[in-house]
This record gives structure tokens, sequence and C-alpha cells, in this order.
């Protein structure tokens, strides 16, 4: 007869944060850790713990007992405490692919330096399953992965029918990703608590091992059981292994044994049958009722998606950039505060934390780091940008001139509007007693003034006002040095600056010169118009939008909807028969703000009269705990109104009509959406996901129940046929749906709950989300085959122009190039920067198609590429100038041989 054998892992999963502030939690971890390592002096018979995936806990633990430093080391060593290979389990889909790769990196070298993580992808309670993961794995050395959600299991006897690509029929498969990468993958099919508190007691731990074998063996392909012996929080079972030995005494056709992954996956990988299942592409619990996704975390308090969109921009698309080609000016890249300022990131980065469904508590402590990370990303920018204006020849200028740097540190060409101040003049405080410096600059009159490029022309530019105030200065080798100063705002459009490139202007006296274009705006008819968009704002506040390359009419844009939500922090429910609300049923107004030559801005007024809230039923409910799905509460028949303020902005040159949309929350209980009608009849779409652009269905399985569809996004989602399409991009916005005519897209603004959700009532007065509020989208149109241009203008709607003033100076650097060139317009750039602790440049990007190659040439003027990992380790494969479908792409730039230090 054959021995089954029973690998019980004891573990904790480890939500740093959740339903409880998260020092309540790093208590509770101190108490734990201190209960592990006695275990492991004193009781030889326990072999080992898995601390959850993610090294942070060790940081957390030692940050209160410091002196444990040893202890754990030794525990580490021995092989009792088990750790890595993340940083933290991350939110797959609300962090960017390079927050999910820096979670690896920094997860891996952190390990290493304790010693030899556990090379295994856990996912064990992320709320969806990224596509690429299999690629990233088997990147960063990682061949299997574990995960509690996205596959249904259909048990041992079922049959997966063709059309469940999303089902197994065991608990163990294969998992392939986008570029055709496998690993093997287990799926935690009766959840990672299925040894969760084995009993000693005899006649108890008879009745448990019948339930959970059973449950087990229903889906396991192999003789070998696994049985996770913990859950959230979980303290360690101090007579587990006593358990264990209960557990032997009662089954002589099975032989439990304390383990570890190492040794499960070890075996349990070399007895898999030929006949696994494989699923493909991203896990998202397809085949379910829809219900629990948890999809809708995407727009739980979206100020945090919007902060943590602040953060990642300003680290991974301006300041490493920057950094790095700063490098070559001063020979010092900031590879410890860029560390510092990625970790106080990536601890906002758990699911519960990232996607806002945890309680107040949490929420405002994420405030505090995302500040802390950006200031400490501007910082290490302004230093940069400080070397590099001073190596850019600005000599060509007049010497009464104040010359500014513009950067592009987008990965690739973009126009947008920059504002900027320019110093005019100072004066020190050296100088005079200060409120008279301040009335000698204000009486000043300034003369007429312009902008020029490096050649002398004069560049279109407006003069927008001036003031004098404060400031100082902060010399690196001297006193801090106060002054009163005559600051000048300026603004101008900036054309298809190419990637990664600066150019050099300068503010001098001079004769501002006008456009003889027509302006942007009409203002008879309330149309903007530029050489590729006509946009009439008609008077009910849609718009009509004709892309001028194609010639086609796009009606019944900008469609604002507001619905009631009686659910939480994890799911989205309407009320039962609630009617949505629509703006444009509302009187609307609009004002011209801007109207130039280079830019047209209106603003629309839309004032919606809405419940203030759900009505009282929904209170009771909560407290009862209620199931979100059988709540009975309407919304509250008390209306006030809610006022939209819309810039509507259309510049020279562009192809984006940008929107920012301004309001004051003060309902309560309720769901705004923008709605875009594509009028285009197909059954499928596409969105930015982590490394690829992923075609997703536009209908769900036959066994989805849930009314809506909510799915994720980074910075844009589209919708096109063979001959055109529609792309929306957003700042911060992640939550889209694609309705159920299959044509229109809706990009959620804002979501108001009152409660956590989940197991309990927690009540989350904060998660309504009250008080002033702007979000940011834009729109976008194309033709049969240029859409990646409109997924490059969406990802760098999210990345600003850099603008530095500096002086009039000879420099070794131009007064306008680039740093680097990417000829493929499939390539999309996610990083430049250093490698870790070295000086090597890496640029990191990846294929927008995953079904097309495409050519790759990249070049760094004085650098050698080779490939590398996303862990920046050699890569096995050569370099290649073919982009294949769905590929992240690294290179390691080193200097080349005849390029002088």
């Amino acid at each position: 007869m054959t021995t089954k054998k029973v690998y019980i892992i004891s573990h904790s999963h480890w939500d740093r944060e959740w339903y409880m502030a998260y020092e309540q939690h790093h208590m509770r971890l101190v108490a734990l850790m201190d209960d592990l390592l006695h275990l492991f002096k004193t009781n030889p018979d326990f072999h080992s713990f898995h601390l959850d995936g993610q090294t942070i806990a060790i940081d957390d633990y030692l940050e209160v007992r410091p002196e444990k430093r040893e202890e754990v080391q030794a525990a580490i060593t021995a092989g009792k405490l088990k750790i890595g290979p993340f940083y933290i389990l991350q939110d797959d889909f609300l962090i960017s692919s390079e927050s999910n790769t820096r979670n690896m990196l920094v997860g891996l070298e952190e390990s290493r330096k304790w010693g030899d993580p556990v090379m295994l992808g856990y996912f064990p309670d992320t709320f969806g399953n990224m596509g690429q993961a299999p690629q990233m794995m088997k990147e960063g050395g990682i061949e299997a992965a574990a995960f509690g959600r996205g596959v249904k299991p259909t048990g041992f006897n079922n049959v997966v029918i063709n059309d469940e690509k999303y089902t197994s029929q065991f608990s163990e498969m294969w998992w392939e990703g986008a570029d055709k990468s496998k690993i093997f993958s287990l799926l935690f099919a009766n959840w990672y608590s299925n040894g969760n508190e084995i009993p000693v007691e005899k006649e108890a731990a008879q009745a448990f091992w019948k339930e959970k074998l059973a449950d087990a063996e229903q889906f396991t392909s192999t003789d070998h059981i696994l049985m996770m012996n913990g859950v959230d929080h979980q303290p360690v079972q101090m007579d587990v292994t006593d358990a264990i030995k209960v557990a032997n005494d009662l089954y002589d056709d099975y032989e439990f044994i304390h383990s570890s992954f190492d040794e499960y996956l070890e075996a349990v990988m070399n007895d898999v049958p030929a006949d696994l299942s494989t699923v493909s592409g991203e896990l998202t619990s397809q085949e379910t009722d829809g219900w629990y996704t948890l999809a809708n975390t995407a727009s739980a308090r979206i100020y945090l998606k919007q902060k943590n969109t602040d953060v990642q921009r300003q680290l991974e698309n301006i300041t490493e950039p920057l950094a790095t080609m700063a490098f070559d000016v001063t020979g010092e890249y900031p590879h410890d505060q860029l560390r510092y300022a990625w970790k106080l990131l990536m601890q906002n980065h758990p699911h519960d934390s990232i996607c806002g469904c945890s309680v107040d508590e949490v929420h405002r402590e994420m405030i505090t780091r995302y500040d802390k990370a950006l200031e400490v990303g501007k910082f290490l920018a302004s230093e940069a940008v400080e070397s590099l204006t001073a190596s850019i020849d600005t000599s060509l200028f007049p010497t009464d001139s104040k010359p500014f740097v513009v950067f592009n540190t987008a990965g690739s060409a973009k126009t947008g509007t920059i504002e900027t101040e320019i110093e005019w003049k100072r004066l020190p405080f050296s100088q005079g007693v200060p409120e008279e410096l301040y009335a000698q600059l204000k009486n000043e009159t300034l003369p007429e003034l312009t902008v020029i490029d490096a050649k002398g022309q004069a560049v279109a530019a407006e003069i927008l006002s001036h003031e004098v105030r404060f400031n100082y200065d902060l010399p690196k080798d001297a006193f801090r040095v106060p002054f009163m100063a005559i600051y000048v705002k300026v603004r101008l459009v900036v054309t298809d600056m190419p990637a990664v490139s600066w150019e050099s202007l300068a503010l001098t006296v001079g004769q501002n010169t006008t456009s003889a274009l027509p302006t942007i705006v009409s203002e008879a008819d309330n149309r903007l118009e530029n050489e590729f968009l006509h946009v009439k704002v008609e008077s009910n506040g849609q718009l009509t939008v004709t892309d001028k390359t194609t010639g086609i009419t796009y009606p019944n844009v900008l469609t604002y909807e507001n619905v009631g939500d009686i659910a939480n922090e994890y799911i989205f429910k309407q009320p039962e028969g609630d009617q949505a609300i629509y703006a444009h049923d509302f009187p609307a107004t609009t004002t011209v703000a801007i109207n130039t030559t280079k830019i047209g801005e209106i603003t629309l007024i839309q004032t919606l009269m809405i419940p203030v809230s759900a009505d009282e039923t929904l209170a009771e409910e909560m407290k009862a705990v209620v199931e979100m799905r059988q709540r009975k509460a309407q919304r509250s028949k008390e209306l006030a109104p809610f006022t939209l303020t819309t810039k509507i902005r259309l510049e020279q040159g562009s192809r984006q009509l940008k929107f920012s949309t301004h309001f004051d929350n003060q309902m309560k209980d309720h769901r705004l959406r923008v709605l875009f009608p594509t009028n285009i009849t197909t059954d499928k779409h596409y969105a930015e996901s982590i490394f690829e652009v992923v075609e997703r269905p536009n209908g769900v399985s036959a066994s989805w129940e849930n009314p809506t569809n909510p799915q994720h996004q980074h910075s844009f989602v589209n919708v096109q046929d063979a001959t055109h399409g529609m792309t929306v991009s957003n700042y911060g916005l992640n939550e889209y749906e694609i309705l159920a005519d299959n044509t229109t897209i809706a990009l959620t603004l804002h979501r108001s709950v009152g409660e956590l959700g989940d197991w309990g009532y927690f009540p989350t007065p904060e998660a309504q989300c009250m008080g002033e509020q702007t979000v940011a989208f834009a729109l976008a149109f194309h033709g049969a085959d240029d859409q990646n241009r409109t997924f490059h203008d969406g990802q760098n709607f999210q990345i600003p122009f850099t603008v530095a003033q500096t002086s009039v100076h000879n420099g070794r650097w131009a007064p306008k190039a680039a740093y680097l060139t990417i000829d493929s317009s499939a390539y999309a750039l996610t990083a430049l920067k250093r490698k870790e602790h070295q000086t090597e440049i890496v640029t990191r990007g990846f294929n927008l198609s995953n079904t097309a190659s495409a050519p790759l040439e990249i070049k760094i003027s004085g650098y050698t590429p080779t490939r590398c990992t996303l862990i920046e380790t050699p890569h096995e494969k050569p370099l290649s100038a073919i982009l294949e479908p769905a590929e992240i792409n690294s290179l390691l730039w080193k200097k080349s041989a005849s390029v002088n230090d």
C-alpha cells in the first residue's frame, strides 16, 4: 500500500496593517517572533517556520528587538526560519511594473544578506495574479509560484470544459505567461489555513484529519499533501510537533511530517502527472460568480492611488532618469537614498494597504510614508538637475537673460503644457531690511519679456504674471542665503519633445511676438479645435468629438454618472432598483478659461442633485454584518447639490484631449464615473497592466452573477476594431469597466463607502472620502495601426516635464540633446537607472503587443549594452534587435572602452 505524505508547514500570513493600525499588528509580530525564537531553541522536532514570503517582517521585529539580530541570523542559517523572496506581499495590479520588480529585486537581495531565500513566488492572498508573473519569476530565478485566488478548482473527477481557461482540476498546475514562459504553480484550493490549529487530543484529531485530508485529496494530483498550519496573524502552534505525533499514531497509510516549501516543492514537482492543466495570463477569478474578485479595491480611497502615482512617477520616471544622467557629470549616484525611498513606497504596497481596504488609522499612516518618499525623490531629482544644468552649455544666450532647461524624462516623445516660474531679479537680505527690499522690487516695472531658444529664435510663450516673494538658497559649502525676488510665471507648449531629452530656453527682454494662427477655442459655439481634433461642448455638457485624422465622430463623450453604493471598501454594490443620475440631465454652464493659438481650455460646470447618503437601513445592516449581496438599503430621499467643475483642455500639436474634474464631496455611499461611448463593435479591449497591454474580454463567463465587471488598469484602457479606436488615460484612477453594451468605457472617479467589509463590522468613515478632490484623465483616438501612439501618450500623461532655471555659462553638453534614443514604437520604457550598488546603466521596458514582435534599437552615447534579468544579473538570452511578443527587455549598459571617465 502506498503511503501518502502530508507536509505540514507552519506559517502566519502577516498583513502588516489591516483591521487594526500598523503598530497593533507590529506588536503582535514581536510576540510571534519571540515565540518562534524560543521554540527553535527548545523544541528540536520543530522543523521550520515560513515567514510569509516577505523580508520586511525581520526589519519590523528588529526595530523593536535589535538585540535579537544574532538569534534571528542563527535561526535562518539553521534553516528554521524560512524567508523571502519578496520585500513585502504586494497587490500586483495596483502598483507599477517597476514596483513589482523592485519588490522582488530588493526582497531577494535582503534575503541573501541573511541566507538562502525560499525560491517560491508567494502570493497567498493577492487580489488576483498578474499575467506576466511567470516571466518575472523566471527572470528572478524562481520556477514555482503559490497563490490563493484567481483559479477555480474543479476536483479530480470533474472535467475542465474548453471555455474554462481559468480552471484546474488539481491544486497543482502549470501557469503560462503572455510570452509563453511557464512555471509550476500551486493553488491553495482549501486556502492557506487548511492545516490550522491541529488538535493534539486523539478524538478531536481524528475528526480534524478526516475532514482535512478529504478536502485536500479532492484536488491534489499526487500523494504529496500540503497542509498550511496557520492563517492571518496566527500565533505559532507551540504544540504542533505533538499534534503531528498523534496524527502519525492515528494513520498507517499517511506519513505526517513537519516540513517546508523547499521540501514539499521538490517532492511534488518530481511526481506531478503529465495531464496537469495549464492556466494562462492573468488569474482574476474569471470563472466565479464575479462578486469576490475584489477588483473594486481599485476605486476604494482613490486619493491613495493618486498619491501612489505621484511617488511612483517621481522615483521611476523623474528621479532615477535624472540621477542616471547626472552620474556622467558627478560620478555619484544616490543608491542608498533611492533604496530608502523605494522601501518607504513599498511599505504602502501590501494588498490591504494600497487597496484601501483597511481601517482609517492605516491609511492615515500611509499618507505620511508617501509624503516622505516623495520628498526624498524630489530632493534627489533637484540635486541631479543642479548638476545637469551646470553641465549644459547656455553660453549662447544673452548675458542678462534667464536661461532654463526643460527635461522630458519620459520614455517617448511628449507634447504638453509647461507652466514655470523664472526668477528675474533678486535682492539678498545682506543688502537691506527685508520689507524694504520687498517694496523696492514691488515698485519695479518689468520690461516686456519673451522666451527664446539657444539659437536666439523666439518661442511662443505667455508671460502670465509676476510676483515678489521671499526665498532662500542652501549652498553646499556655506550658510543659507535668504533673499527677496521677482518671479515671472511663464506658460508654453512643448510639442513632440524626444524621449529622455532636454532643451535650453531663456527668458529675456524682447517683444513677445503673436502668432497668426487661429486660437484653439471658438467662443461663439463652444468649440475647441487643433490640427487633430474638433471638440464641440454641447449645451448639456456632453461632448461631440471628431478625430480629424480618421474623420470619425464620437458623440456623448464625457457623460458623468452617479449611483448609490451600499457595499464596502472591497466591493461595489448598487442598491436594488437604483437609477443612475446623469450630469447632462441638469443645467450646464461654460466659460473660456484659456484661449491662445497654443492652448484652449473651457471650464464646464454641472450641478447634479443627488442623495446625501444611503438611508438609515444601511447602518443597521452594516452593524448586523449583513453580507453586502443581501442588503436592502436604498439611497436617501434627501437631495443636495453635487457640483462638477471640469477643465477641458486641447493643445496645439496634441492628439490628446485632457480633462481635470474638481468636486467637493459632501455625500456618502455613492460612486461617480465618467463614460466614454466608443460605438465600436467588439468583444474585447486592452488595458495597461504589469509589463503588458493585456487583452481582456468584454463579456463574462456563464458563472458570473455580479451585474458589474470592474477591471484594473495602470495608465490607460483602449477599445478598438480593425479601423480605429479610443484610448482613455488617467492619473491614479485604476478602475474601469466596459459596460454591457460592449462599447462604452466607464472610468471610476470616486467611490464613497463607510466600512471595511470582509469578516466583521469595521467602520471606516474616512473611506467616504469627504472634501475637495480633483481627478485627471485624457482621451485620444487612433486609426488602424497607430494605437501605440495613444498608449505612449497615455503613459506620458502621468509624467510631467521637469523645468529648472540656470545661469549663462559654458558646459560640456549641448543646449538641446537626447540622452538616449529608442527606435521602436512598440517599446514602453519603465526604467532608466543605475544598477543596484554599481555604476552600469539599466534600461527596462516591454513590448506593447502580446502577439507581434517588433524591431528594437536603443542607443546611449558612450555605452554598450548586454542583456540582463529583472534582478540585474546576466541573461541567458543574447542581445537582439527584435523585441519578442510580450517580452520584458532589460539591458545593462557599460561605459564603452573608448570613453574616458
